[in-house]
């Protein structure tokens, strides 16, 4: 099995204690500890042959360790007490000589969670090596069986992975819990007298009985591949643009980015004093749910112990809220919102969707414009909003894909995109933290020839 957790949960709790005990002992005035184990398994396979087994063993142990305001921190994978010691030491005497912060700190005593709910995060999944070398191989192999015109592959991928923690401050926060991670994943490339395209998928969940079946992984990532074979380029112009789910997650990636502590406390983001404020379509709400059972974004606490929020970040296309840690919400003025470590669950809604509103009806509501499957670069400036990425994707016209398009850019303001979202489809997709389904923009400059 993958997931060998041999450590028992008590034992990092001893551990973690230990190290807070040290710290007081050395004169900090307060201090964290996380002790944690973790197990994989990851196969490669390239053209249904064997290319990398990594099998992993981790564990660790990390000490923040505060003297007032000053703060130091120190971690080590040695769980012997000598070990320990030393990285306490080494924590309290960075703690010393660096400089006062005043939002240096543990989170508020009252924000801590003491009494954590189970979400059902741990199923570990129990292949061996040679059973996960089947399924990439059983993946890879569906692609290819596709086409003739499926020639190479950049890699079947299968992934089981599992661990355990415990989180301790002097604060008498006292808990943590196990949880897994598996995927399998598979990239075609095709080839015809155009030349050579590649495209990708994969599935992953916490549960291994909720993975798609390798069969249909390969093979959905195949006709993408073969549907992306002579592509065209376009001529610059401006046009409606639909996001196709995945990368309509992305599009929530950047929103976080933009509306996180860190970025807004250095005035590196446009939503600095946009609390309250229209930023979306009046239709959106973006909604936040830490406690989703089973889900890969959900936690009962943040990576401070801190509880997090069931709320809607933004509702009737108003901003209602940032992400926030115990540190960044001082540097502003404000209270944590549980998210040290990032958003949980995060989902775009629309008032305005109709149970129709598949990927079918999302193309005939976009009608005459480009589909984006895929984006590249790193385009975006989160200080102005400006974004410009590279694109490949497919031109529409009348509510039906005509022809694969590639070596364009999308441009415009993500302010402008935020608020020119025209729908949004029920064909969602889960990456990561991120769930949302395809996004239709009213207008974005297409650059091309």
């Amino acid at each position: 099995m993958p997931v060998q957790l041999s450590i028992p949960r008590e034992e990092l709790s001893d551990i973690a204690l230990q190290a807070l005990a040290m710290a007081t002992q050395l004169g900090a005035s307060a201090a964290a500890c996380e002790a944690s184990e973790s197990s994989g398994l990851s196969v490669t396979t390239r053209k249904t042959v064997v290319e990398t087994i990594e099998n992993t063993r981790d564990k660790g142990v990390a000490i923040t360790v505060y003297v007032g305001r000053r703060r130091g921190h120190s971690s080590t994978s040695d769980f012997a007490p000598a070990a320990l010691r030393e990285a306490v030491q080494a924590a309290y005497d960075i703690a010393r000589f660096t400089a006062e912060d005043e939002a240096a700190g543990l989170p508020d005593e009252d924000a801590l969670e003491r009494s954590p709910v189970n979400l059902d995060l741990f199923h570990p999944w129990p292949i061996d090596t040679d059973e996960a070398i089947g399924i990439a191989q059983r993946a890879e192999q569906a692609a290819f069986d596709v086409s003739s015109h499926v020639e190479n592959s950049e890699g079947a991928n299968v992934y089981a992975s599992g661990g355990h923690f415990v989180l301790a401050n002097t604060l008498g926060f006292v808990s943590g819990y196990p949880y897994s991670r598996h995927s399998i994943s598979v990239a075609p490339i095709a080839r015809d007298r155009s030349g050579m395209q590649r495209d990708d998928w994969y599935t992953s969940s916490r549960v291994p009985g909720e993975l798609g079946e390798p069969e249909a992984i390969g093979q959905y990532a195949a006709h993408r591949a073969l549907a992306r074979l002579g592509a065209r380029k376009l001529r610059t112009r401006q046009c409606p643009v639909l996001f196709e789910a995945p990368v309509a997650c992305g599009l929530l990636g950047n929103f976080i980015q933009a509306a996180s502590g860190g970025a807004l406390y250095r005035n590196a983001s446009f939503l600095v004093d946009a609390l309250g404020k229209p930023l979306f379509a009046d239709h959106v709400a973006i909604r936040e749910d830490p406690f989703l059972a089973r889900a890969l974004g959900s936690s009962p606490f943040d990576e401070e112990g801190v509880r997090g929020l069931k709320r809607d970040v933004v509702r009737r296309g108003v901003l209602n809220g940032y992400f926030l840690s115990s540190y960044s919400a001082r540097k502003l003025g404000m209270k944590t919102t549980g998210n040290a470590g990032g958003a949980h669950n995060l989902e775009l809604l629309s008032s305005r969707t109709d149970p129709g509103d598949d990927f079918i009806q999302m193309l005939r509501k976009l009608d005459r414009g480009l589909l984006i499957t895929e984006l590249i670069g790193q385009g975006v400036n989160l200080v102005s909003g400006d974004y410009s990425r590279g694109a490949c994707g497919f031109w529409v016209e009348g509510g039906r894909i005509r022809y694969p398009v590639e070596e364009i850019t999308v441009a415009s303001n993500l302010r402008d995109m935020f608020g020119g979202i025209v729908a949004v489809g029920t064909d969602q997709v889960v990456r990561g933290g991120r769930i949302s389904g395809s996004v239709l923009i009213e207008r974005m400059t297409v650059g091309g020839s």
